[in-house]
């Protein structure tokens, strides 16, 4: 995310939250948490188009500017690290924005029902039930794919996108990737990916979003469609949407939406009910 001057950082490691940037305007509050492998600013092509917006960026823990908190990274923890974060930043309403992995995590935190969360808009994200492509196979396979430059750079190339990325924003993927703990970085791809938490996802009570990518070859559409869309609460869902949220599908991007979209995903966001 872009630098500001209205914008504060918590870079406290004795409180063993997160780092996380918040930048004060006009609530509910944007908090946004970032795919597997990302860190806060993967999300500032997004944040840097949502101008007067209240918005939070966090670096989950073991990722870049928290890769010095010790672990479990489970997704449980990264949940229980979102709602404390939002404690101390004293946000009091909130829409919770998860990219892939963290997409996953904000389910489990809207399963919470905290009080203060408006809405849920989930991009790319990790489905409540497992696809059937995810086997001990596919897992293995997956936990090596941030072992070096080069297989985050053919991962970046031939799996994550379905557009053509200018050289500074390759380079960031490849230096967030690189830059989570080895037990961060193979949490979610052994464990975290395979989980399923479907009974988690029927508890959500507030309003949903869901955002595919027309070329996303990590969460297909149709996967989305199967393994997550029937487990959410039509809890505030308009009248012409699918089977448990409004259901987005953007064209030609592939799973890094926040990077390959980014003003047609900000569009989306602002459009959403509890924002407007």
């Amino acid at each position: 995310m872009s630098t500001t001057a209205n914008t504060t950082a918590n870079t406290t490691q004795q409180s063993l939250l997160p780092t996380y940037d918040h930048r004060p305007g006009a609530g509910p509050t944007l908090v946004f948490l970032h795919y597997w492998g990302g860190s806060a600013r993967t999300w500032g092509p997004v944040v840097d188009r949502l101008a007067g917006h209240d918005v939070l960026t966090v670096d989950f823990r073991g990722w870049s500017r928290s890769s010095a908190l010790p672990g479990p990274y489970t997704l449980r923890r990264l949940a229980d690290d979102t709602l404390a974060v939002i404690a101390d930043a004293g946000v009091s309403e909130y829409v919770l924005v998860g990219h892939s992995m963290g997409g996953k995590v904000a389910q489990l935190v809207a399963a919470a029902r905290p009080a203060g969360l408006r809405g849920l808009v989930l991009v790319a994200p990790g489905p409540a039930k497992p696809a059937a492509q995810v086997t001990p196979e596919y897992r293995e396979g997956l936990s090596h794919a941030y072992d070096s430059d080069e297989s985050v750079a053919g991962a970046r190339d031939n799996i994550l996108t379905a557009t053509e990325l200018p050289d500074s924003v390759k380079s960031q993927i490849v230096a967030d990737s690189r830059a989570g703990t080895d037990a961060a970085r193979t949490e979610w791809p052994l464990r975290g990916i395979a989980e399923d938490i479907t009974e988690h996802t029927r508890m959500i009570s507030v309003p949903a979003l869901v955002i595919a990518g027309e070329n996303d070859h990590v969460e297909p559409a149709g996967v989305l469609r199967d393994n997550l869309l029937p487990y959410l609460s039509r809890a505030g869902a308009s009248s012409t949407a699918g089977p448990g949220a409004d259901f987005v599908v953007l064209p030609h991007t592939g799973h890094l939406i926040p990077l390959e979209a980014p003003a047609e995903l900000a569009d989306a966001i602002v459009a959403f009910g509890p924002l407007t």
